[in-house]
């Protein structure tokens, strides 16, 4: 990582880095450790993206971005984030309101025999996932994943209304990889997530993130365009972890991606609901309720909640996997890639639909490669 570019950072900065959510994050704390002077800055009031959290009027953490749930298989990963934050171990468990019960989901053992009223054992359940489920000769969609693995009648009624719901589109347009995430279990395992590693930030993302910027050699400007600063500040090398079609002015048109509206409220009674996170596939205009005190941990009178609601507009959040939205990412891919001055990293940045610790590993592999090439000004 020569610093080809010292003769502009000698009176400014090394790095500018824009965005100060876990990619732009990691990747400061690294080159800081490194030796490099970062600035890093972000449009928001506030550091950790989408992962900040703070307590609300009633003094219960919130997640203002809805729930963040950290889990990963990655030892690398949890122990560099292990360097800035203790943490509080926690399962994520989600419950379906279906028919009237609120049933586990992933679907499991449990979800088959009260959703039917049946008895079946682990075994007998694989012999009924086998029963009803349609044979598919390509899967290409997300209606095949399902549809293939536990038949149409849990199809309808666990996953197309909340699919439709959450991207707009019946799961028969949505590539295959978004109902792949979700697992189908022949046992009682009603853990949404199976990683190695689950456990949430002891004391909240936002002290983690903190942390982790308080570095020296690390300055932070938020409610700070960067293109404002950009000929006013000197700098070395950009890190770019926004919208990669806004960084081109959208040349060839703006990326699809879905939106979330939430609604939050608190409550006078300490708990809402039974678990973290119910999903309404079915019913309501939201997908999910989440209440934060199952999440944190947190011991308090009153709890708080907060309601989604899918939106095609406002914040980008959620690439829409589709062929073509993939063909149009590949044309902002070779401009980002002809930029030489210029890295991407990051769920927006490189449009994919990655969860925390996927985007961490990015920002730790890319530091990796920072390190080896000469500095790119």
């Amino acid at each position: 990582m020569t610093d080809s570019g010292a003769a502009r950072s000698k009176a400014g900065f090394d790095y500018l880095i824009v965005g100060a959510g876990f990619a732009g994050s990691v990747l400061a704390e690294r080159l800081a450790s490194a030796g490099k002077r970062v600035l890093i800055v972000d449009r928001r009031p506030h550091i950790g993206g989408n992962a900040y959290d703070r307590y609300d009027d009633a003094g219960v953490l919130i997640h203002p971005y809805g729930p963040h749930i950290f889990h990963t298989n990655s030892r690398e990963v949890f122990e560099y984030l292990s360097r800035f934050t203790q943490w509080r171990p926690y399962q994520h468990r989600v419950l379906a309101s279906v028919d009237g019960q609120e049933l586990p989901i992933p679907i499991n053992l449990d979800t088959v025999n009260r959703l039917y009223g049946l008895n079946l054992t682990s075994f007998q359940v694989e012999d009924f996932f086998e029963s009803v489920a349609e044979k598919v000769e390509a899967v290409r969609t997300s209606e095949d994943v399902v549809v293939s693995k536990v038949g149409r009648d849990l199809y309808n009624k666990f996953f197309r209304g909340y699919t439709r719901k959450q991207w707009g589109l019946d799961p028969s347009e949505l590539d295959a990889s978004v109902t792949a995430r979700v697992p189908t279990r022949t046992n009682r395992d009603d853990r949404y997530f199976a990683d190695t590693y689950q456990a949430m930030p002891l004391h909240g993302y936002t002290r983690m993130f903190e942390e982790m910027l308080s570095h020296p050699h690390i300055k932070v400007m938020l409610n700070t365009d960067y293109r404002e600063i950009l000929e006013l500040i000197p700098h070395g090398h950009l890190i770019y972890t926004g919208p990669v079609d806004a960084f081109f002015d959208f040349q060839y048109g703006k990326l699809p991606y879905r939106s979330l509206e939430f609604r939050h409220e608190t409550h006078d009674r300490a708990q809402f609901q039974p678990v973290g996170t119910v999903n309404y596939p079915n019913d309501y205009a939201y997908t999910r309720i989440s209440e934060f005190k199952h999440i944190t941990g947190q011991r308090h009178e009153r709890t708080s909640v907060v309601y989604e609601y899918p939106q095609a507009e406002g914040d980008p959040y959620y690439p829409v996997p589709r062929p073509e939205n993939a063909e149009l990412y590949k044309k902002y891919e070779a401009l980002a890639r002809a930029r030489r001055d210029v890295t991407f990293v990051g769920r927006l940045a490189t449009y994919r639909y990655y969860n925390m610790d996927q985007v961490v590993a990015q920002a730790l592999a890319t530091f990796r490669r920072l390190e080896q090439e000469p500095a790119r000004v």
